[in-house]
C-alpha cells in the first residue's frame, strides 16, 4: 500500500507540473488575446472534458504531456491572402509543409483578425512560449524553498559521530578494517569519542562542522589546542594534525594534500536560509544543464540497459514511468523516517519541475525554446530593418522549419518510448 501511495503522489505531482505549465502558456494567450480552443493535460484519447466559452478543458487518457491549441500557430506563407494556401509545390519536404500550413489556416476563422498567433508582436509570443517553462523554473524554486526553508537540510554537526582508527589516504577509504602496519589518526591518539562536541579549535569558536573542516585541513603538520565538550564538561587537548590525501571540497575528483584529525560528524536536519535555495538552485541548474547536453550519451546507456542487461545510471535519464517507481520506494523504504520521506518527494518534484523547465527551453521545435527563437529572430530582423531603413519583415515563417520539427518530434517519441521500456523492465531503484 505505501508503495502505491508513493507511486501515486509522484505520478499526480508530475502532472499537475505539466498542467501548471500548460497553464502558463494559456494564461498569457489569453491576456494577449489568442483564440485558444483546447487545453489538455496527457494526449491521445479524452478521458474527460468540458467547455467552457472557447476553450475546451479536458484530460486524455496517455499522461505523458500535455498541450494547448492555440490558432495560428503556422502562419501563412508571406504573399498569399489570409486564410488561403498556395498550391502544393514539388517536393517532399515542401508539400509536408504545405500540406500542414493549409490544415493549421482551416481553423482560422474569418472574423479572428489579430487574434491568430503568428499576427502577435513578436514579445508576445516570446512571453506566452517562456511561460510554460518558467512556471516549472518558478515550482523548482518553491519545492527547493520548501526544502531548505522550510524542511531543513542534512547539515554536519561539529559532534562526533565516530573516530577512524588508522590513517588511509583517500582512495582507501572504503576500507572497513585498518591495514598491517596502518599509524592511529590524531583522533584516535588524543583520545576524542562518539559524542564529543568540538567548541573551539586553535582558538577559534566552533559553530559549525564547515569551519571545524576549513580550520583542520589548513593546520596540518601543526598541533593544535582544541576544547571539547564532553558529558557537560570542557576539556583542552592538544591534537597534532597530521597531512593525509583527501578529497577536495570543491572538486571531489581532484585530491589534495591537506590536514587530516580522524572524525565523522554526526548530521542533524538544519533549516536553511535564502542563500541557500539559491546555491541549490544554482548547482542544480548546472547540473542539469550539463545533464541535457549529455543526453545522447546517455540515452545509449538506457538501451544498453534496456536490452542488454547493463545496470542503469542512477544519475541517468528517466521517464514518468520511472520517477513514478521511486516514488514507490520512497515510500516503501522501512530505513526513512516519515520526515526523510517527505524530503525526499519534494526534492524529485523541484528536480523533475527544473528539468522539464530547462528542457523545454532547449531552441528546437516542437520545444517551446523553439518557438522563442523564432520570436527572438524576429526581434532581430525587425531590429536589423528599422537601423537599416528597409521595410518591416513581417513574422518569421516557423513552417519552414517543419522537417526539423517532424524529426525532434520522431526523436522525443522513440526516446520516451525507450525510457518507459526501459522504466518497466530495468529501473532505476532508489537505495536507502
Amino acid at each position: 500500500m505505501g508503495w502505491l501511495a508513493g507511486v501515486l503522489i509522484l505520478f499526480f505531482g508530475l502532472l499537475a507540473s505539466i498542467a501548471l505549465h500548460e497553464l502558463g502558456h494559456f494564461s498569457f494567450a489569453k491576456l494577449f488575446r489568442v483564440r485558444t480552443t483546447q487545453f489538455m493535460v496527457g494526449f491521445g484519447p479524452t478521458m474527460w472534458s468540458r467547455r467552457k466559452g472557447e476553450t475546451e478543458y479536458g484530460v486524455k487518457w496517455i499522461p505523458l504531456g500535455g498541450y494547448i491549441r492555440m490558432i495560428g500557430m503556422l502562419p501563412p506563407r508571406k504573399g498569399d491572402a489570409p486564410g488561403t494556401v498556395r498550391q502544393i509545390s514539388t517536393g517532399p519536404w515542401q508539400g509536408l509543409i504545405e500540406s500542414a500550413r493549409g490544415a493549421a489556416l482551416e481553423e482560422v476563422r474569418p472574423d479572428d483578425g489579430d487574434r491568430v498567433f503568428y499576427a502577435k508582436p513578436w514579445w508576445q509570443k516570446l512571453i506566452i512560449m517562456f511561460a510554460g517553462p518558467a512556471m516549472n523554473l518558478v515550482l523548482a524554486v518553491v519545492f527547493f524553498s520548501i526544502l531548505l526553508m522550510g524542511i531543513g537540510q542534512q547539515t554536519p554537526q561539529p559532534v562526533i559521530q565516530q573516530v577512524s582508527a588508522c590513517i588511509v589516504p583517500a582512495s582507501q577509504s572504503d576500507l572497513t578494517t585498518c591495514p598491517a602496519g596502518a599509524v592511529p589518526t590524531p583522533a584516535h591518539q588524543a583520545g576524542l569519542r562518539p559524542g564529543d562536541r568540538i567548541v573551539s579549535y586553535q582558538g577559534h569558536e566552533i559553530g559549525d562542522y564547515d569551519r571545524l573542516q576549513k580550520l583542520i585541513r589548513d593546520s596540518g603538520g601543526q598541533t593544535v589546542a582544541m576544547t571539547v565538550r564532553r558529558d557537560g564538561r570542557d576539556m583542552t587537548l592538544n591534537v597534532p594534525i597530521v597531512r593525509n590525501q583527501m578529497h577536495d571540497l570543491q572538486d571531489d575528483k581532484k585530491i589534495v594534500n591537506v590536514g587530516f584529525l580522524g572524525i565523522t560528524p554526526t548530521e542533524a536536519m538544519e533549516r536553511q536560509g535564502p542563500g541557500a535555495v539559491a546555491d541549490a538552485m544554482a548547482s542544480m541548474t548546472k547540473h542539469t544543464a550539463g545533464a541535457l547536453v549529455r543526453m545522447p550519451q546517455k540515452m545509449v546507456g538506457v538501451w544498453n540497459a534496456a536490452f542488454g542487461g547493463d545496470e542503469r545510471d542512477p544519475n541517468g535519464p528517466v521517464g514518468v514511468v520511472g520517477v513514478s517507481r521511486i516514488g514507490g520506494d520512497v515510500a516503501a523504504s522501512k530505513a526513512l523516517s516519515t520526515s526523510e520521506k517527505v524530503w525526499y518527494f519534494v526534492m524529485l518534484l523541484g528536480s523533475l519541475n527544473l528539468a522539464v523547465g530547462l528542457f523545454n527551453l532547449i531552441p528546437l521545435l516542437p520545444l517551446d525554446g523553439g518557438h522563442m527563437a523564432g520570436a527572438l529572430l524576429e526581434a532581430l530582423k525587425k531590429a536589423f530593418a528599422r537601423v537599416f531603413r528597409k521595410p518591416d519583415p513581417g513574422y518569421v515563417d516557423v513552417a519552414k522549419a517543419l522537417p526539423v520539427t517532424y524529426v525532434m518530434a520522431a526523436v522525443l517519441i522513440v526516446m520516451g518510448g525507450l525510457l518507459i521500456y526501459a522504466d518497466v523492465f530495468n529501473p532505476i531503484r532508489f537505495k536507502g
